[in-house]
């Protein structure tokens, strides 16, 4: 292993992309400590130690900005308007057949998609700067209740907000920028690379407040399981279910084509982790639209407002666990749908001259990757909804703060892109060494 690790550093290539990666995320780091213009950061601190984390409203989001959401940075807003825009551009393809068509045009086409993904972006990010800054200046960001956490912004004018918009939307557009420069000139996914950077800095920090407001044993006992949880998850994201496809001989002048045999591989967790936000940022909703209809002082707050604070913003209570495991299990199944289309691949087959031994070609291998399909993601989807429960049943049990580090969206793109990435570093060394990072 430190033979293959040698090897990394003695390989010039390898060597500077690995060096451009590690300066691009130690730069994206730097970033999420700077404060925005006209932020009081003693305040932003004391309101943080106070409230010993984020509240539920804003865990995912401040997770994917690697705490940086809640210390009104210059990138606040994280990676996650690119994710939520991201997941837009794709759902529209089921919507909008301009899309599909595009998606189907090959690099060109993605590469408008991709310049849609942009613009959207920095639209979300416009809404969600514009969304922050009122919730940080009505005192609500923090659920602490001190007096400095309605002091976080120290000018009230027009030009002060709007030069804060424009500071954290630009903050936005950054990251994705060198995510993309990440992807082309350093290792693996550059998006995937910073928000795997944003959740693996949380690590340390939350495992030390459970260790020292619960104690040492419980730390260890917690350290145990997410072991346990982190070799559970490689299991499954591994595990996939391979259908066999054969393809006929076919005779063109006097060469012969086809013949060979190949599998389709069909994931036990072909969703991924998007089903986990999809949940979370629906159940976010109806939350901050009750925040933002908060009775004055000494008025009696309207009863569907009580009602969504005392169940759905709390993720220690039984209907808040229940919907959010029903929302990702429905989700997981709408996602699939929208991402693997079996019509177009039995198609596709058909025109190539593959076909599934025992099954005909067309519709009925269709309907068999259908079926195959159904199945294989019901596993699946309670799979994630358990994973994503962790946090919420740690908050419960042990008492740690919301963003235990071992469950939910985080061990999910901890585990994928760190088995992504190593791959790639695996696939590089065996074109130069002829001998990989692992055995």
């Amino acid at each position: 292993m430190f033979n293959a690790i040698g090897r990394i550093f003695r390989t010039p290539d390898l060597r500077r992309k690995l060096g451009f990666t590690l300066g691009i995320v130690a730069l994206f780091r730097l970033g999420s400590f700077i404060p925005a213009p006209f932020v009081d950061f003693g305040n932003v601190q004391a309101c943080l130690a106070a409230s010993q984390g984020a509240s539920g409203l804003y865990e995912l989001v401040n997770l994917f900005s690697g705490g940086a959401l809640l210390q009104l940075s210059i990138f606040a807003l994280g990676i996650m308007p690119y994710i939520t825009a991201s997941i837009i551009v794709q759902l529209l393809r089921v919507v909008i057949p301009h899309f599909e068509t595009l998606y189907k045009e090959g690099q060109a086409g993605q590469a408008r998609l991709t310049q849609y993904t942009r613009y959207l972006t920095i639209a979300l990010g416009v809404l969600q700067s514009t969304t922050l800054i009122t919730v940080a200046r009505s005192g609500a960001l923090f659920p602490s209740g001190a007096p400095e956490c309605s002091q976080l912004i120290t000018n009230d004018a027009w030009y002060a907000i709007l030069l804060m918009v424009i500071t954290m939307t630009a903050g936005t557009g950054l990251i994705m920028w060198l995510g993309e420069l990440i992807t082309e000139r350093g290792i693996g996914n550059g998006m995937s690379l910073l928000i795997f950077t944003s959740i693996a800095a949380q690590f340390p920090g939350s495992l030390w407040a459970i260790g020292v407001s619960r104690g040492w044993d419980i730390f260890a006992i917690v350290l145990v399981v997410g072991l346990a949880v982190v070799v559970a998850v490689v299991f499954v994201e591994q595990s996939q279910r391979r259908i066999p496809v054969q393809y006929a001989k076919r005779m063109v002048g006097r060469r012969t084509y086809g013949g060979n045999n190949t599998y389709i591989p069909i994931k036990v967790n072909m969703a991924g982790v998007v089903p986990v936000i999809f949940a979370s940022s629906l159940l976010y909703l109806p939350a901050l639209i009750a925040q933002f209809n908060q009775p004055a002082a000494g008025e009696t707050p309207q009863p569907w407002v009580v009602w969504i604070t005392n169940y759905l913003t709390k993720g220690d209570h039984p209907l808040y666990m229940l919907l959010y495991f029903l929302l990702i299990v429905g989700f997981t199944y709408f996602y699939v749908a929208i991402t693997f289309n079996p019509d177009e691949v039995a198609e596709n087959m058909k025109k190539y001259g593959g076909f599934i031994p025992g099954i005909r070609a067309g519709r009925p291998t269709a309907e068999y990757l259908d079926y195959v399909l159904t199945r294989i993601t019901l596993p699946g989807s309670f799979y994630l909804g358990l994973i994503a429960l962790l946090p919420l049943i740690a908050f419960s049990v042990v008492g740690a703060n919301s963003n235990f580090p071992f469950g939910g969206a985080s061990i999910l793109i901890i585990v994928g892109v760190g088995l992504e990435t190593v791959k790639q570093i695996d696939a590089q060394l065996q074109q130069r060494h002829y001998e990989g990072l692992l055995r």
